[in-house]
């Protein structure tokens, strides 16, 4: 009988291509490799920094992509980058399905919402830089609709628009204004968690999916016996996770979640038809009941350098809830252009506003709109011409 003591259980290994199983990276040194570029990131302003193994660094600098690197990155780059900053569970997460998220911080400098995955080059990486402060709803301009939805005692809120739109930085504006003006309880469930709030007026306790709970879905179940006010839903990603959602509001709670929709009217939608058919009627009576708002918005350049944003807001009233419970939610857009005492706002009025007020371009203006022909005779009704060049 061998009286060798049993080996201790093997740390989690990612491997890249030829990468020898059981190689380890000594800590230190790849961190602060990592962190000096993340420094510089900072310094350009840049929003996301791209690692992507055969090309060169590259950084999102007020919405556009630029090569920051001067040679090729290589594997042992990638290794030395990456490795040291990645949880033993992304790792195995990474080994098993090739892509993995979670947060990064280097302390007193920003903290970073990771992406790691391969591709045909081999493994890539995205940092997107989460700023240290939270901007204040005075600091982000939220409109006086957007500011009510953070004084309602219960119902569905939802904050939309496609990656790297600024939902997140919006929803934890909306947060710290309650924070700063309620005493209630807050809870956040997020993947991963991205603004860390301070304990102002409110208790709030932040959830990160995989870390702190199995699913979103499973952290929303748990939520009601947790004694929450208010509930923010990082992402509304599946089917089971937005009717626990719609359920939560129902029964008294004030539900904030996101979705990748690019309009007010197409949230409502994607909402509804994410249910099987046989389903979609009961759905649509108690989304009527339980929705009160939807904030859509999306980034465009400043002339200036930096980027603003562009909002569409859709005040649920009894007109709206009407035609979500009838199925006529193509007619929302006519309630929204005739009730704008109210707060509702069509996106091509807001970009049409920064046109006018010289903040943005009017070409990037029009890039952004979903419904281009209607941009461009609102945006020739203010005399501003714009040619532009369209597909045959």
């Amino acid at each position: 009988m061998s009286n060798q003591a049993p080996a201790p259980s093997a740390k989690p290994v990612i491997h890249f291509g030829a990468f020898i199983p059981g190689e380890t990276i000594e800590r230190g040194t790849t961190v602060f490799a990592l962190d000096t570029v993340l420094q510089d990131m900072i310094k350009r302003k840049a929003s996301d920094l791209h690692l992507t193994q055969g090309e060169k660094m590259c950084m999102r600098i007020d919405g556009e992509i630029v090569r920051t690197g001067t040679t090729n990155l290589t594997e042992a780059e990638m290794k030395e980058y990456l490795l040291a900053i990645m949880p033993p569970r992304n790792m195995k997460e990474f080994s098993e399905v090739s892509d993995t998220d979670f947060a990064y911080e280097v302390p007193g400098l920003a903290r970073f919402r990771v992406n790691i995955f391969r591709d045909r080059m081999g493994v890539g990486a995205v940092l997107r830089q989460i700023p240290e402060k939270i901007l204040s709803a005075d600091d982000l301009g939220l409109p006086p609709a957007v500011r009510r939805f953070c004084e309602l005692s219960k119902g569905l809120v939802v904050v939309t628009g496609p990656t790297g739109s600024g939902k997140s930085t919006t929803l934890a504006g909306m947060v710290d204004l309650i924070n700063e003006t309620r005493h209630e309880h807050i809870l956040t469930i997020e993947d991963p968690i991205e603004f860390v709030h301070k304990q102002k007026n409110c208790l709030i306790n932040q959830r990160e999916v995989h870390k702190h709970t199995q699913s979103f879905s499973r952290a929303l179940r748990a939520a009601l016996r947790e004694d929450p006010d208010i509930i923010l839903i990082g992402e509304m990603r599946d089917l089971e996770t937005v009717e626990i959602a719609i359920e939560t509001a129902e029964t008294g709670h004030l539900v904030f979640g996101t979705l990748h929709t690019n309009t007010a009217i197409s949230t409502v939608d994607r909402l509804i038809d994410q249910f099987p058919a046989d389903q979609q009627s009961q759905i649509r009576v108690m989304l009527a009941e339980s929705l009160k708002g939807v904030v859509a918005q999306t980034l465009i350049r400043k002339k200036g350098g930096g980027r603003v944003a562009a909002l569409e807001i859709l005040v649920v009233d009894k007109a709206v809830a009407s035609l979500i419970r009838e199925g006529n939610t193509h007619m929302m857009g006519n309630h929204m252009q005739t009730q704008k005492a109210k707060g509702n706002i069509m996106l091509n009025e807001s970009l049409i506003n920064l046109v006018v007020k010289g903040i943005v371009d009017a070409k990037d203006a029009y890039m952004k709109a979903v419904e281009k022909e209607a941009f461009l005779t609102m945006l020739q009704s203010k005399g501003i011409a714009l040619e532009v060049q369209k597909a045959s």
